[in-house]
């Protein structure tokens, strides 16, 4: 294929591949509980699992312990992911990007699986988004940024996201 032909395909964006999710407003909960739950009587990997959906912007860290399985790819996974989450006993998985709006990545996941979970007749996991996502995390404080491995202060500011933006659909 020459650079001219090239130039004159038509690129699609990643999600349009799949279909929507039934909700662009999930479940969610919110950065106090998830770090009582990490605090306290909660098992990581067992309770719950954190999956960061991040890809190329996957910048400034992450939440300690969280799997990395960028959105791009994620859709075909659904039902493996539901059969290890299922096995394991893991009886939530918390989805989250940077933003904090409504309309992120994380919150697609956790429409996606949440949509795979009814599909399944499984109401014993329960597929939410982190509020605020990585973003109200890093900016909380020192309480939730000692629960970022890889951390870097420049990499987060409250006025300049930039070094986080991708495509938020």
């Amino acid at each position: 294929m020459s650079l001219e032909s090239l130039k004159s395909v038509k690129v699609t964006p990643w999600y349009d591949a799949y279909p929507a999710p039934s909700t662009r407003t999930p479940p969610t909960i919110s950065r106090q509980e998830l770090l009582a739950w990490m605090n306290q009587e909660k098992v990581a990997g067992k309770d719950f699992v954190v999956v960061d959906v991040r890809k190329l912007d996957h910048t400034g860290g992450f939440i300690h312990g969280s799997l990395n399985l960028p959105i791009e790819s994620l859709y075909p996974t659904l039902p493996t992911l539901h059969a290890l989450f299922r096995s394991a006993g893991v009886k939530t998985v918390i989805w989250y990007c940077v933003p904090v709006t409504s309309r992120g990545r994380g919150n697609r996941a956790a429409a996606w699986f949440g949509d795979y979970l009814k599909e399944q007749h499984d109401s014993n996991i329960e597929s939410v988004a982190l509020y605020e996502g990585m973003l109200g995390w890093a900016l909380a404080g020192s309480e939730y940024t000692q629960h970022i491995d890889e951390y870097l202060s420049e990499a987060w500011s409250a006025t300049d996201a930039t070094k986080h933006t991708g495509n938020l659909n």
